[in-house]
């Protein structure tokens, strides 16, 4: 969607503010011993206690209020029985619908005891996020985003997990564009539109390029001994610097 009036600015910030909010509630919960279920239940309680909803089980019913991945799992892990450990690396990534309008954003980090190449994966994921964030503008190609996206994590020393992407937002959870990709594609022609929400989400990864679906039908893992890293933001494309909607 294009956020065209103070009506949508103000439905899409108080969405993205309740994410924000329970991605940041949730990682100060976790400890170790705990299973994602658990976890799952505080960020279910928060987004009651603000009347939004999960959006991944409103729109795909999805079993679970939050997806929670951990170590070799990169996406859409669902909560259950597994046990959260000392030194394991976590993915949090909260969609919720308030009033009709969505929010979606991601956080990875490591429990201690810390690995200082976990560590520097999940920040130069952040700062990869950060500066395509901080790069674009009304105007620009879409396909900018893959091409900075990728480039910054081969700066970092990483690659992209290539099936993993960005996609528009705002009414729904998933709009156009549905697949922004995290690599340079020149035959991708559309601009990017001032009031356009999209979400920026590059998965770093230390080794694998893709990601496959297991058998439960929806976690995403890496199948060799790498570790994915994923940070995103739901953002607003203006002339200018991008409104970031999802901050805690």
């Amino acid at each position: 969607m294009t956020s065209d009036t103070p009506k949508d600015l103000e439905g899409l910030k108080a969405a993205g503010k309740v994410v924000g909010h329970t991605i940041a509630e949730m990682k100060k919960a976790v400890t170790p011993g705990m299973t994602t279920a658990e976890l799952d239940r505080v960020g279910a309680k928060i987004l009651e206690h603000f009347g939004a909803n999960s959006a991944p089980k409103v729109t795909y019913n999805f079993p679970g209020a939050t997806c929670i991945s951990v170590n070799e799992e990169a996406a859409h892990g669902i909560p259950g029985s597994r046990v959260i450990n000392a030194g394991d690396l976590i993915n949090i990534d909260v969609s919720a619908e308030l009033n009709g309008y969505y929010g979606d954003a991601g956080v990875s980090f490591q429990l201690p005891p810390y690995n200082d190449d976990i560590l520097h994966l999940c920040r130069s994921t952040e700062e990869t996020m950060m500066s395509v964030i901080n790069h674009l503008r009304a105007g620009m190609k879409v396909n900018e985003i893959g091409r900075v996206m990728e480039m910054e994590a081969r700066k970092r020393g990483y690659k992209v997990i290539r099936n993993l992407c960005s996609h528009g937002i705002g009414k729904s959870l998933h709009e156009k564009p549905y697949e922004i990709l995290p690599f340079y594609n020149p035959r991708v022609t559309t601009v990017l539109k001032e009031g356009q929400v999209i979400t920026v989400e590059p998965f770093l990864s230390t080794g694998a390029d893709y990601v496959e679906q297991q058998s439960d039908g929806w976690t995403l893992s890496v199948t060799d001994n790498s570790r994915v890293a994923q940070y995103e933001h739901t953002i607003i494309v203006t002339k200018g610097k991008p409104i970031i909607l999802t901050s805690a």
